[in-house]
């Protein structure tokens, strides 16, 4: 075994390791259970092997989540060690986010040097979307540790033309497809290029090789889908949105073709999945977000953008432009534009594209790739730029957190940019001024996200101070010492000078990043970056949220008595007690689900608290067509189901509609006092037959909680 050598380079890298670790781990606590969607399901999978290996949504195996199973698998494997907790379903993306930084450092520094790798790993670990999809449990930063295992095996795989590297390259991203499904695959198109075009084996074997190996990823890819589709429907929970119950239309449609459209921005509609009229479904929710944007975890009231206030018009509480990815204007400039996704992964950007010019310059690069350098240039590239196309281009389901799959390839190319540029330079004549123009254009887009954050706290009129001395000033002296001399003339000067111009450029996402240890990166949405400045106690514009009880109930709103769709706070707070405590009170020896709700979202907070099981009748949109009518009598006949409350977001869509018209017109109305704290709306027409709860979202609707127990009661005289 390799001893540890203290040398300037282990050095270094410790000291990004612990940075990262730091900006992952400390005061992880205020994130609470994170998204409460996701963690109410590791909750139910550590109830039973069923629940994990399906990726039950509730302890009862009513119905799925909408994703595959293996980054809960770790969440689930961890929450048993330690304990459920929001720390312990969060570690394991917390640990890949430092896992991944590793890797990286290890892949750069294989093709281009130590400094270019050191400077890549520092890059990804204070890219702000990075550091808050790690503080959450979401699964992409787990999806991206794999994916970096898998070009560990394809630089090797390339440079020596071993068969078995490019076989497990393609099996890790068929482990990545069963952490997030085709979001993997856009990493497919590097691996093809760079192994075909590499020289170590003559062409054929390469084509051969890839085929092999295409084979294995899609075996490991579908392995698990196989596997849940071939069960018979009535052993195994309901794939949730899917339209015909299989985790095969699960992967073509909502985690598939839905997510994918380049057109106009769907306005108005959070980029939900619209018909063939162009008009949302009507099992779709209006005005408020589809797919795995979990509003029973998301704030109530004023956020961050990257979990913005739902408005349903293209904007959010904090002022910037959209509230989904798709809402943003598309085209090259998206994502420098005031919206909620530049602050997230613009940073390094402008310095990876031109990187990569002076780069591929410099290796005099063709399509014959011969050597490391050229291979590793084409494969970060080409995980960059379908990457990029996609963030900027387009309009279907996604969300801002996404764009940490862009870090990776952003980092890589910036840190070998760096170095590139840097030696370029010290050559000199025209290529000599790529490294200046390039630390001028960073700078000023910097500069421009500052400005766009100039209202939000005093701490973002000091870094355009700084970013414009250190970054735009010192760049300026580079381009003039590159006109009055030789380049080899004030080498220890201009070595100041590009690390002064480096600072600048760093400075404005390392402070955007280190919010995250004083406030919540948010449960549904998780953002770092400039927008969380407001939130860490400024008096002046922007979003502002307090996590005072963060660390037992998720992500708190400012005003506590801002509710999620069920009365309770976000993240399984407290307030739901009153209704817990009745549901239980009541709770008859039959009785195999504790409450039926229209959809998760309602649900979530409750399995949460109690780990009970409470039926989403409609998955997660409410809009499933899970049971029939006939079958839902049958199980409330049986004194399986006792209370229903009706209403909530998204309003259950169609599946259950006749069900619910059925419920309210056979059972008796609760009186609201009796499980809410909530005041009746007295003045209604329906005065005493509930309650309303508005949370600050347009899709709360009024609820109502009925006992079906005469139902069932009438059957057993």
């Amino acid at each position: 075994m390799r001893k540890f050598k203290l040398t300037k380079e282990n050095i270094a890298l410790l000291i990004i390791v612990i940075l990262s670790a730091i900006l992952n781990f400390v005061n992880l606590s205020i994130e609470g259970y994170g998204n409460s969607y996701y963690a109410s399901a590791v909750k139910s999978m550590t109830m039973s092997f069923k629940n994990f290996f399906f990726v039950s949504f509730d302890p009862s195996s009513f119905v799925t989540i909408d994703k595959p199973p293996l980054g809960f698998w770790l969440q689930a494997i961890s929450a048993k060690i330690f304990g459920f907790s929001g720390v312990s379903i969060i570690l394991p993306s917390a640990l890949s986010g430092i896992i991944s930084v590793i890797l990286l450092y290890k892949i750069v520094k294989r093709a281009f040097g130590s400094l270019a790798g050191l400077l890549s790993a520092f890059f990804l670990a204070i890219t702000p979307v990075f550091v808050a999809v790690s503080r959450n449990n979401t699964i992409d930063n787990i999806l991206i540790m794999f994916l970096l295992f898998a070009l560990w095996a394809l630089t090797i795989a390339a440079e020596k033309g071993k068969f078995k590297y490019i076989i497990l390259t393609l099996a890790l991203v068929g482990v990545g497809f069963n952490v997030k499904m085709l979001q993997a695959y856009l990493v497919v198109p590097a691996i093809y290029l760079t192994y075909l075009l590499s020289t170590a084996t003559a062409f054929k074997k390469r084509i051969v090789h890839l085929i092999a190996g295409t084979l294995v990823l899609i075996v490991v890819s579908l392995s698990w889908a196989v596997v849940v589709d071939l069960v018979p429907a009535s052993s195994r929970p309901y794939i949730d949105s899917s339209t015909n119950n299989t985790v095969t239309e699960l992967i073509l449609g909502h985690n598939g073709t839905e997510r994918l459209s380049f057109g106009s921005s769907q306005k108005g509609q959070g980029g939900a999945p619209k018909d063939g009229n162009g008009e949302v479904p009507s099992g779709k929710m209006k005005g408020n977000p589809p797919s795995d944007t979990r509003l029973s975890g998301m704030p109530s009231g004023n956020m961050p953008s990257g979990g913005g206030k739902m408005n349903g018009g293209g904007g959010n509480s904090s002022g910037l432009q959209g509230s989904f990815g798709g809402q943003v204007t598309a085209s090259f400039a998206r994502l420098f534009s005031k919206n909620i996704l530049s602050d997230q992964i613009v940073w390094f950007i402008p310095l990876a594209i031109l990187g990569f010019i002076a780069a591929a310059l410099k290796e005099k690069l063709r399509f014959k790739l011969d050597n490391t350098r050229k291979q590793s240039l084409v494969m970060w590239f080409f995980w960059f730029l379908p990457e990029f196309i996609y963030f900027s281009f387009n309009t279907g389901t996604f969300h801002s957190y996404y764009l940490t799959m862009l870090a990776p390839p952003t980092a890589a190319l910036a840190g070998i940019g760096l170095t590139a540029m840097w030696a370029l330079y010290k050559e000199g004549g025209l290529k000599a001024w790529l490294l200046p123009a390039a630390l001028i254009l960073n700078g000023a887009v910097d500069l421009l996200m500052l400005y766009y954050f100039i209202s939000y706290s005093s701490v973002v009129k000091v870094l355009i101070v700084l970013v414009a001395l250190f970054s735009i000033l010192s760049s300026l002296i580079l381009a003039l010492l590159n006109v009055s001399g030789s380049s080899l003339d004030n080498l220890n000067l201009k070595k100041k000078l590009i690390s002064l111009a480096v600072v600048g450029i760093i400075l404005t996402p390392f402070v955007g990043s280190s919010t995250v240890l004083f406030t919540s990166v948010g449960n549904s949405f998780p953002a770092a970056g400039l927008e969380l400045l407001s939130s860490s106690g400024s008096s002046e514009g922007g979003p502002k949220m307090s996590s005072s009880s963060a660390s037992n109930s998720g992500v708190a709103s400012k005003n506590s008595s801002n509710k999620t769709s069920m009365g309770m706070p976000n993240g399984g707070g407290n307030s739901n007690t009153k209704l817990i405590s009745f549901l239980e009170e009541n709770k008859t020896s039959k009785q195999k689900y504790l409450l039926v709700v229209s959809n998760s979202n309602s649900a979530a907070d409750i399995i949460v608290s109690t780990g009970e099981s409470v039926m989403s009748l409609g998955g997660f949109l409410g809009s499933d067509k899970i049971l029939t009518l006939s079958q839902f009598k049958d199980l409330v006949k049986n004194g399986e189901i006792r209370y229903v409350m009706s209403g909530g977001i998204g309003g259950g869509g169609n599946s259950d509609s006749d069900i619910m018209t059925w419920v309210k017109k056979t059972g008796k109305l609760v009186s609201a006092s009796k499980y809410s704290d909530i005041n009746t709306d007295k003045s209604s027409s329906n005065k005493g037959l509930g309650n309303k709860i508005f949370n600050g979202n347009p899709g709360a609707q009024s609820q109502q909680l009925y006992d079906l127990k005469a139902y069932t009661d009438s059957f057993n005289k």
